[in-house]
Formats: structure tokens, C-alpha cells, sequence
């Protein structure tokens, strides 16, 4: 079994800067592509960034350069890096990995995804 946890949500004002982290832990035969996805209340559950073990990304048209998604492969753990936060962007957010074979995609949907983790709620307003 794997565990996904998620650090670093909390209370930012627009214009801010928040910085997530998701460790990977548990029984990791493969840590694949790693993606971070976001729900906010009544809406559904969407992609922000996705990473491959190469470091390809790919990124949502309202995370383009205001977010970067980066991994540490030996820890199997992936970064969210937000600048310039807006209130739209409050969220809860989840890391999502691929731990099966194969792995590398940087195009998988949300239901492909292996585990997930319990999310972290990240606001945004003055």
C-alpha cells in the first residue's frame, strides 16, 4: 500500500505565494507520473499540473506561469510551487500518483491515477 500526504495549505492573501508538497511513502515499487488536482466546493475535481519521472510537465491554462510543479524522484515527492494567487484558486488540492506499469504518461485522466492523497485545503482572500 501507498500513502499520499499532502503539506503547506493555509490562509494566503491575492497576489500571494503558497508552496505544497506531497511525500510518497509506503510499499513504492514505482513512482511514475505525479499529478496535483483541485476541487473547489460544488465544482468538480480538476487538473492543475502534471509531472513524469523525466520532469515533462503539463499545466491547466490558469496555472500557465503562475504555477510550477518540480519532483524529487529519490523521495518520490512533488512540489507545487503558486505565485500570484487569486481567490479563484481556493481549493482543496490533491496530489495524485502512478505507481503501476506503465507509468510515464504525462496525459493520464484522473481516473488512471493509482492513489491519491486526503488533500489540503489552500484560501485565498484578504
Amino acid at each position: 500500500q501507498v500513502q499520499l500526504v499532502e503539506y503547506g495549505g493555509g490562509l494566503v492573501q491575492p497576489r500571494g505565494s503558497l508552496r505544497l508538497s506531497c511525500v510518497a511513502s509506503g510499499n513504492i515499487l514505482n513512482c511514475g507520473t505525479m499529478g496535483w488536482y483541485r476541487q473547489a466546493p460544488g465544482k468538480e475535481r480538476e487538473l492543475v499540473a502534471t509531472i513524469t519521472v523525466n520532469s515533462a510537465t503539463k499545466y491547466a491554462d490558469f496555472g500557465k506561469g503562475r504555477f510550477t510543479i518540480s519532483r524529487d524522484n529519490l523521495q518520490c515527492t512533488v512540489y507545487l510551487q503558486m505565485n500570484s494567487l487569486k481567490p479563484e484558486d481556493t481549493a482543496v488540492y490533491y496530489c495524485a500518483a502512478k505507481t503501476g506499469y506503465p507509468s510515464g504518461s504525462l496525459y493520464y485522466t484522473r481516473y488512471e491515477y493509482d492513489y491519491w492523497g486526503q488533500g489540503t485545503q489552500v484560501a485565498v482572500s484578504s
